[in-house]
C-alpha cells in the first residue's frame, strides 16, 4: 500500500523518536554499565584528591562500578572543570572540585579574558566537606606564634613568601583577605595545587600558605610545619590549640569547600544514581575514617541544598573578588 511523502515522514520521525527515547531509558536503567572517570582537577596531595580517593572508592562499591580518579592540574583548577564542564552528560565524567568553582569565572572576568567555563554549566550532586583554611609555616620559620609572624611581615614588605594552587585558588583567596585586613604585603607564588605548594613549603622555597587541614595535618603532627591561626569562627576539632583569625582580632573567615558535579545537561535518573552512591559514601565506615585520618570530616550536603549553598557562595566570593581585583 503506497503512502503519501508526509505520511513515511510522520512515521519515520516517530520511529526515531520513539528509538531514541528507548535509547536514552535503556542508558538510565543500566547506568552505570562501564567505569565512571573522576576528574579532580589537581595535582595528588590536595584537598579535593584527599577527598576525593575516599569518595570515590565507597562510591564505586554502591554502584558496582569501578571510579577512576583522575588528576587534572592547572589554571588554579580551571582546567579539569572546564574539561567536566564541557563533557557529554551521561555520567561517565565528574568532577571532585573544590570552592575555586565558584571564584575562576569571576577571576575571568577581573582579568578580561574568556571565561573557561560557566558554573551553570555544572550540576550540583553532592557536597562532602567544608573546612576554613589554615594558615601554616616550617616549624623551624622564627615565628611561634600569628603575632611574631604578623610583626614581622609588617616590618618586611614582600619579604614573606606564600604559595598557592594557583591565582584566585582556594589557598589564594584567604591570604588576600589576610593582606587586606592587615595592611600588609607578601609576595604570592602560584603553584599548580596544593600538593606542589606544601612541598615547596616543606622545602623551603616559601615561607607560608593557606589551605584545608587535610591537606598539612600530617605534617604539622610529625613537627615540620606549625599551625599560627584558622579562618574559621571558633575552635577546630582537629587542631583545638589552633585560634581563629577572629579570636585574633583580625575580622575575616573563609571556608574550602569540596563537592561533586556533573555537566548540566545529565539526565535526572543518572543525576539520582549518583546522589544515592554519594550519600552512601558520606555515611560509609570506612570513607569517614579515611577522612578523619586526614583531619577533616565529612559535612554533607545533598543536591537541592548543596545547589542553593553554591548559589550563595557565588555570589559571595563573587564580591569578594572584585574587592581583590586584578593580582599577578
Amino acid at each position: 500500500m503506497n503512502r503519501h511523502p508526509w505520511m513515511r515522514g510522520a512515521l519515520g520521525l516517530a520511529m526515531a523518536i520513539t528509538l531514541a527515547f528507548t535509547g536514552l531509558t535503556a542508558t538510565a536503567q543500566t547506568y552505570p554499565n562501564k567505569p565512571i572517570t573522576m576528574v579532580v582537577p589537581f595535582p595528588p596531595g590536595g584537598v579535593a584528591d584527599t577527598v576525593g580517593r575516599p569518595v570515590a572508592e565507597a562510591m564505586s562499591r554502591h554502584l558496582k562500578q569501578s571510579i577512576v580518579v583522575e588528576n587534572k592540574g592547572g589554571a588554579g583548577g580551571g582546567i579539569g572543570m572546564a574539561q567536566v564542564a564541557k563533557s557529554k552528560g551521561d555520567g561517565y565524567t565528574v568532577l571532585m572540585s573544590l570552592s575555586s568553582l565558584v571564584v575562576l569565572p569571576e577571576a575571568d572576568k577581573i582579568l578580561q579574558r574568556p571565561p573557561m567555563f560557566q558554573v551553570n554549566q555544572l550540576k550540583a550532586i553532592a557536597r562532602f566537606t567544608a573546612d576554613p583554611t589554615v594558615l601554616v609555616v616550617r616549624s623551624e620559620s622564627p615565628w611561634k606564634t600569628y603575632a611574631e609572624f604578623m610583626a614581622y611581615a609588617k616590618s618586611n614588605p614582600g619579604k614573606i613568601s606564600f604559595g598557592s594552587s594557583g591565582n584566585y585558588g582556594t589557598m589564594h583567596v584567604p591570604m588576600e583577605q589576610l593582606k587586606a585586613a592587615t595592611a600588609t604585603f607578601m609576595l604570592h607564588v602560584p603553584y599548580t595545587g596544593a600538593g606542589p605548594a606544601v612541598l615547596s613549603l616543606l622545602s623551603g622555597q616559601i615561607e607560608a600558605l593557606s589551605t584545608g587541614p587535610a591537606s598539612v595535618k600530617q605534617h604539622i603532627a610529625s613537627g615540620r610545619l606549625r599551625a599560627l591561626a584558622h579562618w574559621g569562627e571558633g575552635r577546630l576539632a582537629s587542631m583545638p590549640e589552633v585560634p581563629s583569625f577572629k579570636e585574633l582580632g583580625v575580622p575575616i573567615q573563609y571556608s574550602q569547600w569540596s563537592g561533586l558535579f556533573v555537566p548540566a545537561d545529565t539526565p535526572a535518573t543518572v543525576v539520582d544514581s549518583l546522589r544515592q552512591a554519594a550519600k552512601f559514601a558520606a555515611q560509609d565506615a570506612r570513607a569517614v575514617g579515611g577522612l578523619a585520618a586526614a583531619g577533616t570530616s565529612f559535612m554533607y550536603q545533598d543536591a537541592p541544598e548543596f545547589e542553593r549553598f553554591v548559589q550563595a557562595d557565588a555570589k559571595e566570593m563573587g564580591a569578594l573578588v572584585t574587592r581583590i581585583g586584578k593580582v599577578d
